[in-house]
């Protein structure tokens, strides 16, 4: 049997380009169903979000595509709010805020979110053929990672129905709270915009009381100041002048079919 170098090195190359080629082979395989996961655990988000969902629910697809019949995906202007013609499926909103074609340098904003898509993929929630709700995408970065999720508002296009996240870095226990569903039960009911029309929904430090008590406020995460902040910035972002604030108003009004 031969041990010498050569030998082992080209013994290891060949094992090596093998490995390459079984886990390319393999991402290339299950790209399809990989995506098509993404897209179910997004629409299980937004039920949850919406109160379609009870928190912690198992959902299969088949369960997640029968209550989805109610939700109407639109592909919604950011600048005016107005719905455009693009096909919401397949519209990847990541990748359109990339691309300097399809998007804008956001102004400053403590969110550290650099760019804005031009187009926003929504959830717009049917009762009995008329929209109730609406569910928002927003994203910004907390203290390790930036958070992805979905924001809920009733039909004043002011309060909110609910809140969620679906990925996220932040330390367990601490900012990743935000996934306990206790802390998620404080949103339901606060308002959006004060008197002014301004976004001034924010998590404070320590307790906020109820929605009667404090409409725009919500309890802070216990030792995690900087992914409270995070998230009152984000909110600050995507509910404001550059983000969804044009598309609730319309969404208020009424919109087409």
């Amino acid at each position: 049997m031969r041990h010498d170098a050569p030998y082992t090195l080209a013994f290891c190359g060949a094992v090596c380009v093998v490995c390459a080629v079984l886990v390319s082979s393999a991402a290339v395989s299950l790209k399809e169903d990989q995506l098509r996961n993404a897209e179910l655990d997004k629409q299980r988000n937004v039920l949850f979000a919406a109160g379609l969902a009870e928190p912690g629910e198992a959902l299969d697809a088949e369960e997640v595509q029968r209550r989805f019949e109610s939700v109407r995906q639109r592909v919604v202007d950011l600048a005016t709010g107005e719905p455009t013609d693009v096909d919401p499926v397949g519209f990847d909103q990541a990748k359109t805020a990339k691309d300097p074609e399809t998007s804008r340098e956001a102004p400053p904003n403590r969110a550290s979110v650099r760019r804005l898509p031009n187009h926003a993929l929504v959830y717009e929630v049917f009762e009995e053929g008329e929209p109730v709700m609406t569910v928002l995408p927003i994203e910004g970065y907390g203290l390790w990672s930036t958070l992805y999720g979905f924001l809920a508002v009733r039909r004043d296009g002011n309060t909110i129905g609910g809140i969620t996240y679906y990925q996220h870095g932040e330390t367990p226990g601490l900012g990743g709270e935000v996934d306990n569903p206790n802390w998620k039960a404080l949103w339901p009911g606060r308002k959006i915009y004060d008197d002014s029309g301004s976004p001034t929904i924010r998590v404070i430090k320590g307790q906020a009381g109820s929605a009667s008590q404090a409409p725009h406020q919500v309890d802070g995460l216990t030792g995690a100041t900087i992914t409270s902040n995070g998230v009152t910035n984000m909110l600050a972002l995507w509910l404001g002048d550059s983000g969804f604030r044009a598309y609730l108003e319309e969404f208020r009004e009424g919109q087409g079919p």
